[in-house]
């Protein structure tokens, strides 16, 4: 059965981190871009960083780069979202994607794909 698995929201201050993580079963994340997307109520749903399966190739949207770092973890067939410095606009679920490798990471995040999907993670970020 195909599945991905988000997990590590949760409520942080501003200027706080949070690790999320995407582990993936029925397929191998080698051979699809993994995406992780966001969305705030009321506003769509955001790519924000994404990950070529076979040669690593990232992609980040403006808004967190320098602040977000997406990582893989082949052994555990896990992708992982190292989010610092969180503001209270980084507050919104959480998804992770994954699509096959005929999309570059910058197709995939620049809008919401068809593909697999995760059932999103909320990260808060409040005082």
């Amino acid at each position: 059965q195909v599945q991905l698995v988000e997990s590590g929201g949760g409520l942080v201050q501003p200027g706080g981190s949070l690790r999320l993580s995407c582990t993936a079963s029925g397929f191998k994340m080698d051979y699809y871009v993994i995406g992780w997307f966001r969305q705030a109520p009321g506003k769509d749903r955001e790519g924000i960083s994404c990950i070529s399966g076979d040669d690593g190739t990232i992609y980040y949207v403006d808004s967190v780069k320098g602040r977000f770092t997406i990582s893989r973890d082949r052994a555990k067939n896990t992708v992982h979202l190292q989010m610092n410095s969180l503001k209270p606009e980084d507050t919104a679920v959480y998804y992770c994607a994954a699509v096959p490798l005929s999309y570059t990471v910058q197709t995939m995040c620049a809008a919401p794909p068809s593909g697999f999907w995760g059932q999103g993670t909320q990260v808060t970020v409040s005082s």
